[in-house]
C-alpha cells in the first residue's frame, strides 16, 4: 500500500488544477471567508462545532505574516457577527516562526488577545519536529503572562508527548492530540501503527489524569472507542473533553459521537493557498494520498473501515 501511496503523490503534479480543486472540496472549505462561514454554519446545524484554519503557505515576509493575523481578526469577527459556534487554529510559521520567533509571538498574541476580547479561543497547530520546543515555549509564555484562552496540540507518533505533558501539567493545558502526519526520523518518532496507536493512548491517559481538556482527535475507529472507553473512566461530562475531526473524512463516525452526545469540532480549512495546502500535507505523508484515495472511491463503492486513519 505504501508503494501505491507514492505512485499517488507522484502523479498529483500532472493532474490538472481544476481536478485536484474538485477533489478537495471536500476536505477544504473554499478559498474565501464565506466559504469557511457556510462550512460552520452546515456544521453547527448538524450539532457539531468547528475550528477555522486560515491557510497560509509560503510565508516569506513580515507582511505576509500580518497578513494573517489580519485574516484571523477577520475570522473571530464574522464568527461574533454570525452567532457561529467555533474557534480557530493558527499555524506558527503562517505567523512567523521561520522567520523570528519573536515575530511569531507578537503576532499570535495578537490573535489570542482578539479572540479574548470576543470571548473565543485559539489552538496552537502542531507542525513538524523542527518547530515543537519554541512551539511550546511560545505557549507557556502566553500563559504565563496570563493569556488563558489558548491552547496546543500534541502527536502521539512522536517519542517525547509524555515528557511535554508532563513539563505542561502544572498549567492544565487545553491539548488536541493526534497521531502526527509529518515523516520525522526513526529516533524521534514512532514509525510502527500500533506503536503510535499505544503512545495515543498513553498520552490521552496521562492527560486526563491531569486534569486536562482533551480534544481527542482521530479518524481511528479503535481510538474512538479508547477514547470513548477512558473518558466514562474519568467520570467526565460531555463539556469535559471532545472528539476532534477534519473536514470530510469519516463523518459517519462523527454523526455516531454527535448521536451519542459526545461533543464534536471540526477543522475547517479555508484560503487562497489551498492548493498549495494540499500538495504540502500528501508530500509530508503520502499516507494522507491514500486515504484521499480510498475515501474518493468510497463515496461510489462502499468499503470496509480499516482503521487506517
Amino acid at each position: 500500500m505504501a508503494l501505491l501511496d507514492r505512485a499517488i503523490v507522484r502523479l498529483l503534479p500532472t493532474v490538472p488544477r481544476p481536478i485536484v480543486q474538485k477533489l478537495s472540496e471536500r476536505y477544504v472549505a473554499g478559498s474565501e471567508l464565506k466559504d469557511a462561514r457556510a462550512a460552520v454554519r452546515r456544521l453547527n446545524a448538524e450539532g457539531k462545532l468547528a475550528t477555522v484554519d486560515v491557510l497560509g503557505e509560503e510565508i516569506a515576509t513580515e507582511e505576509d505574516a500580518a497578513a494573517i493575523v489580519d485574516a484571523y481578526q477577520d475570522v473571530f469577527a464574522d464568527i461574533e457577527r454570525c452567532g457561529l459556534d467555533s474557534n480557530v487554529s493558527v499555524k506558527p510559521t503562517a505567523l512567523g516562526l521561520k522567520l523570528d520567533l519573536d515575530l511569531c509571538r507578537d503576532n499570535l498574541r495578537k490573535v489570542v488577545e482578539d479572540a479574548a476580547a470576543r470571548g473565543n479561543f485559539v489552538r496552537i497547530d502542531m507542525e513538524d519536529s523542527s518547530t515543537t520546543d519554541d512551539t511550546l515555549r511560545i505557549y507557556r509564555e502566553l500563559r504565563e503572562d496570563g493569556n488563558h484562552n489558548l491552547g496546543f496540540v500534541l502527536q502521539a507518533m512522536l517519542r517525547r508527548t509524555l515528557d511535554d505533558v508532563r513539563s505542561l501539567a502544572d498549567l492544565r493545558p487545553s491539548v488536541r492530540l493526534c497521531k502526527g502526519i509529518y515523516v520525522e526520523p526513526e529516533e524521534i518518532a514512532y514509525r510502527e501503527f500500533e506503536a503510535v496507536r499505544a503512545n495515543f493512548v498513553r498520552a490521552l491517559e496521562a492527560l486526563l489524569d491531569s486534569g486536562c481538556y482533551v480534544g481527542i482527535a482521530t479518524h481511528d475507529r479503535w481510538l474512538v472507542d479508547q477514547g470513548r472507553r477512558l473518558v466514562a473512566e474519568h467520570d467526565l461530562g460531555p463539556d469535559e473533553y471532545e472528539f476532534q475531526m477534519l473536514l470530510g473524512v469519516q463523518e459517519q463516525l462523527g454523526d455516531e459521537l454527535v448521536d451519542e452526545g459526545h461533543r464534536l469540532r471540526i477543522y475547517v480549512p479555508f484560503g487562497r493557498h489551498w492548493y498549495e495546502y494540499s500538495m504540502r500535507r500528501l508530500q509530508e505523508n503520502p499516507k494522507i494520498a491514500g486515504y484521499i484515495a480510498a475515501d474518493t472511491i468510497g463515496r461510489f463503492l462502499p468499503t470496509r473501515d480499516n482503521g487506517r486513519s
